[in-house]
């Protein structure tokens, strides 16, 4: 029998279950939307979303409505995040709740990038793809064990500028695919028109289009999906399926290849082999190992190539900053022997150079969507469950209160003097949020980090003369989930027969 004691224990823990309703019942009706464009009936701002740079029309709208912007999307609700301090209070902060991913139609469910860790539902399968990446580049410490390697391919990289200066986003491209393949599956690229590396490109052109927000109507409407093939306007399945295809045979083809050489005792060790070794392995393992490791290639190349292809970019824009890098690389190493990771704290402007890379233009200025899985309230605003949110990462990056004259080159923002605090680092935001930052951070931040050191000391990147005159370069970048600068011509060359002569003895030693 429950004493009276016990009983008004009961009372006290039901009235304050009841208050507690109340109050979170009168917070909700106290809070309200963000504010935002005004939409129309039904469609709400449908009409209003860009169709290309969607991170300008985001950063204006801020201006205009305030850092956090609300939008209704046929009914789905969106918010556009234009602060870093918002972003970081809600994606990292609240992460148990902002982790999940939308569904993609077109390229989540019909082309079946939601298999890869970016788009993957927030879940089981989520924390075992993160669990088998943490294994191999989970930490700094884990990545250092992979040095040597993307020393080797980077030095690899400058024979390829040397032979082919005109062709400087294949060669970063090929780069990137020989240090992530190597590593992923323990495959060693073709020098010349590689299959692989060519798929997986061909794959993340496809990625990058499907699922860029409003880019096929199916997305809008995913009552479209059962329209057939045939039906007017839905050659949006044709490219479904193909894309599809592709995808499939990005992920299955290196799998295979790693199982059969691991059947002949053949393989270079690596993450998938590894995996197969130790995990007990059944379909959903396999599964999980065979995607994890697409993950890991797909998104790493892909991204590092952006990266490293704007450092070029503004080199060629700003050859001042190149002259100073120039000048430290040769004040501290010398021209007897390219810099190496151990040199890395002792070329603190180098660094500036790498992180405003990552600041300038950043790899994907939106990141990915996250999805609210409750309801949530902040300052003051509502945020409904199922609400996704937008991280304008290039906003943050190009805030004049926090970078100032942010559409400047200048590295010396990254090195404090005179008692002055560095700017933000970048890597704090791109390479995303919470539980869904980017898991192969440190492998991108060696890669792209080595990659701008070593050009720098080798090579001279200039604007192209023609008929002796300079050919001025304007700066483009595509839109989509990655961004990618445009083609331009630069002129590349060694920077003196030394610096030749440390690129082909190089080759001659290996």
């Amino acid at each position: 029998m429950f004493s009276g004691l016990t009983y008004f224990n009961f009372a006290l823990g039901g009235l304050a279950v009841v208050l507690l309703q109340t109050y979170i019942s009168r917070s909700r009706q106290r809070a309200r939307y963000p504010p935002g464009p005004k939409g129309l009936p039904v469609i709400g701002n449908v009409l209003d979303m860009p169709k290309e740079h969607e991170w300008l029309t985001f950063a204006s709208w801020g201006e205009k409505y305030g850092d956090i912007v609300y939008l209704s999307l046929l009914g789905q609700p969106m918010v556009v995040l234009n602060s870093a301090k918002h972003a970081v209070a809600l994606l990292d902060k609240r992460s148990n709740i902002y982790s999940d991913r939308p569904v993609l139609t077109m390229g989540g469910e019909l082309v079946g990038w939601n298999k890869i860790l970016a788009l993957v539902p927030y879940g089981e399968r989520f924390r075992e793809y993160r669990r088998f990446m943490a294994k191999l580049v989970g930490t700094k410490t884990q990545m250092e064990r992979h040095l040597p390697l993307v020393e080797h391919e980077t030095r690899n990289f400058l024979r390829r500028i040397l032979r082919h200066p005109d062709n400087v986003a294949a060669n970063i491209r090929k780069t990137a695919g020989a240090v992530i393949l190597t590593l992923s599956h323990g495959y060693k690229i073709q020098e010349e028109n590689d299959p692989y590396v060519a798929l997986v490109d061909r794959a993340m052109q496809q990625f990058t289009i499907a699922t860029t927000p409003g880019a096929f109507l199916v997305d809008v409407f995913p009552l479209l999906r059962h329209v057939p093939a045939w039906f007017p306007g839905a050659s949006f399945k044709v490219k479904a399926r193909e894309w599809k295809d592709t995808l499939e045979t990005m992920a299955d083809v290196p799998h295979t290849y790693v199982k059969e050489q691991m059947a002949n005792n053949a393989e270079i060790p690596n993450f998938t082999s590894e995996l197969l070794r130790d995990e007990k392995i059944d379909d959903e393992k396999e599964f999980n190992i065979k995607w994890s490791a697409a993950s890991l290639y797909s998104g790493g190349a892909d991204t590092t190539v952006s990266a490293i292809h704007t450092f070029f970019l503004t080199m060629v824009l700003f050859p001042h900053v190149q002259k100073c890098a120039q000048a430290e690389i040769d004040s501290v190493i010398g021209s007897d022997r390219l810099p190496t990771f151990a040199d890395r704290p002792n070329l603190p402007y180098v660094e500036g150079v790498f992180k405003e890379a990552l600041r300038w233009h950043p790899i994907g200025p939106l990141g990915l969507p996250h999805r609210l899985t409750q309801d949530d309230v902040y300052e003051g605003y509502l945020l409904p469950k199922g609400t996704l949110l937008i991280a304008n990462i290039w906003k943050f990056l190009h805030d004049p209160e926090v970078y100032p004259n942010p559409s400047d080159f200048d590295p010396m923002r990254h090195c404090p003097e005179d008692g002055k605090a560095a700017a933000p680092d970048p890597r704090n935001y791109c390479f995303g949020f919470g539980r869904r930052i980017c898991p192969g951070l440190h492998l991108a931040d060696a890669s792209v980090w080595l990659a701008c050191a070593m050009v720098l000391a080798a090579f001279d990147i200039e604007k192209p003369v023609v008929d002796g005159k300079v050919i001025e370069i304007h700066p483009e970048y595509t839109s989509g989930t990655v961004s990618h600068p445009k083609p331009f011509k630069c002129t590349i060359k060694p920077r003196s027969s030394r610096a030749r002569a440390l690129i082909v003895g190089d080759e001659e030693q290996a």
